[in-house]
């Protein structure tokens, strides 16, 4: 059993889980109070944000609105959205990005120093804010890094993974995390707590996520006893490079921005006979599209060589690269893609100021539930939403607590170690995790797939002891309970069982712990899980060491 110590008498203001734009942004914001980050990895590494090409939208230029904004969302969410959560956050989108600028971030400019605005899929006026074309996410983290580095009340504690939240019934009182390569846990005990801990991508086979999101904080959150909300609504980009790379390289949606087209290997324009918005259409949309080309062998790719041509290494390097770096030249030739698990509508359930359900403990970014999305994110609202609800949680903090401590902290071992290595069975089960996510709670699914998966993970996770990696097991259970509940197709979930609109669905999903292991006891419970479990030989006793 793994051990737990406190580092000191200490406690913390506050205890920021996660080193990416929502916890950087949200410990500057909370400056001058004491605030300490915990990451797995050095800051600004290891975050899906660092990732991101497009950019943020914001309707920041005379043509635009927050109001025309709030419509494009609202109208991508698939009848789900949060209304008032949208146009809060649209709303503040302007002050944010002057946020940013103050940090240092190099926003693309024209000429007269206006920000130079692009427009992605299903947004009706051009209004994402970029830098150099597809390096907005990498612009944005290096500016914040530096800026979180020279400000004497933060302290980031890197090399621990945070694995389980301190909590007496419903009040949060800090973060046990583990130091990589080390099997003691390490308690922070804080006054609030901010889960900053992205989002689920690796929990499948192909995604555009770094290693790190893996559904950590989502558990956490469960487990604790928090509401989770919409976890049925997983988004995969249409174009991922299919190259058999993990992560997957992202080829950025601007591509198909600056008209860049889909074709099969026929060189035929599928999307044309799909949706009259063709390329732009929604991405659940394209996805699918790209999907089923796929699926029926014509195979899918993303053609450049007329919309962008010589100009590519230029206008985005990012993707360039990652052609170059798999023997492919977008100037001369389509780029093969498929979809790739990119970003998690649902998550912890938060309400405006980012307050969860459980007392003393916030949520932003890819880990929370706003409502603003959704079944289904409109293009380059992440960001938006990361940084718009990290300031909110940080003011509503400091009303919470006004007089802040001063910023004096015990000594601690924040090196970071090689992790201790994994044995079979961790490795076994991980891989098995991720190809039943992918087969069951992929781009497709029905019934009968997400009870397998249900039972298979339940299966793994009796193999398994270490609290990292059923950590993993609990975020994809409610992932596949909650989509297993749904019974009609929306957004980001499609039910082949069920491909219609149902209206008496029309309206987000709720769900704790507790109901999530009644979803998952009758999957086990049921032939079909039984039969699941038993081709994968995890009726079978352990053989070698346990996890």
């Amino acid at each position: 059993m793994t051990s737990a110590r406190n580092v000191t008498t200490h406690i913390d203001d506050v205890v920021i889980l996660g080193g990416g734009l929502t916890g950087l942004f949200c410990a500057l914001k909370l400056a001058p109070r004491p605030v300490t980050i915990l990451s797995a990895s050095p800051i600004g590494e290891g975050a899906s944000s660092a990732w991101a090409q497009g950019g943020i939208a914001a309707a920041v230029s005379d043509e635009d609105s927050a109001a025309s904004h709030a419509a494009d969302t609202i109208a991508v969410g698939g009848g789900l959205c949060e209304e008032k959560i949208v146009r809060l956050m649209t709303e503040e989108a302007g002050e944010r990005i002057r946020d940013l600028l103050g940090y240092g971030v190099p926003f693309d400019t024209d000429l007269e120093g206006r920000l130079q605005l692009s427009r992605e899929a299903a947004h009706s006026v051009n209004r994402i804010v970029r830098v150099r074309g597809d390096m907005a996410g990498r612009a944005i983290m290096d500016a914040l890094v530096a800026a979180v580095r020279e400000t004497p009340s933060i302290r980031v504690v890197e090399g621990y993974l945070g694995e389980e939240l301190l909590h007496e019934g419903r009040l949060v009182t800090g973060v046990l995390a583990r130091r990589r390569g080390d099997r003691e846990r390490l308690a922070f005990p804080a006054h609030a707590v901010v889960l900053a801990s992205g989002g689920i991508g690796h929990l499948f086979a192909v995604t555009t996520n770094p290693p790190e999101a893996n559904g950590q904080g989502l558990a956490m959150a469960a487990r604790a006893g928090a509401v989770i909300a919409d976890a049925e609504f997983v988004q995969f980009h249409p174009t991922a490079l299919n190259v058999g790379h993990d992560p997957a390289p992202l080829a950025s949606e601007a591509l198909r921005g600056e008209g860049a087209t889909l074709i099969n290997g026929d060189g035929t324009r599928f999307m044309e006979a799909i949706d009259p918005l063709k390329e732009l259409a929604a991405r659940d949309v394209v996805a699918r599209a790209v999907f089923r080309e796929n699926a029926a062998g014509r195979g899918a790719f993303l053609d450049c060589r007329e919309a962008i041509g010589a100009a590519f290494a230029e206008k985005f390097p990012t993707v360039y690269a990652a052609c170059q770096a798999a023997g492919l030249d977008p100037v001369t030739q389509p780029i093969p893609v498929a979809p790739a698990e990119h970003y998690h509508m649902g998550g912890v359930l938060t309400d405006a100021n980012g307050r969860t359900s459980l007392d003393n403990l916030w949520a932003a970014g890819e880990v929370a539930s706003t409502g603003a999305h959704g079944a289904n994110r409109l293009a380059s609202n992440s960001l938006l939403e990361t940084v718009v609800f990290a300031a909110r949680i940080a003011e509503d903090i400091q009303n919470q607590m006004p007089n802040p401590r001063s910023a004096h902290w015990p000594g601690i071992d924040d090196r970071i170690q090689e992790p201790t290595r994994r044995n079979e069975v961790e490795r076994a089960a991980i891989t098995v995790l991720r190809e039943v996510m992918s087969a069951g709670v992929g781009v497709e699914r029905t019934g009968e797939g997400l009870t397998a998966t249900l039972a298979v993970l339940d299966a793994l996770e009796a193999r398994c002891a270490r609290r990292s990696i059923l950590n993993m097991m609990t975020a994809g259970k409610v992932v596949a309970a909650a989509a297993l509940l749904r019974t009609e197709s929306r957004g980001g979930h499609w039910r082949s069982d069920h491909p219609e609109l149902d209206p008496d669905q029309a309206h987000r999903s709720f769900l704790t712990m507790s109901q999530v292991d009644e979803v998952v006891r009758a999957a086990v419970e049921s032939d079909i899980g039984r039969a699941a479990v038993a081709a994968r030989g995890l009726d079978q006793p352990i053989s070698g060491d346990e996890a």
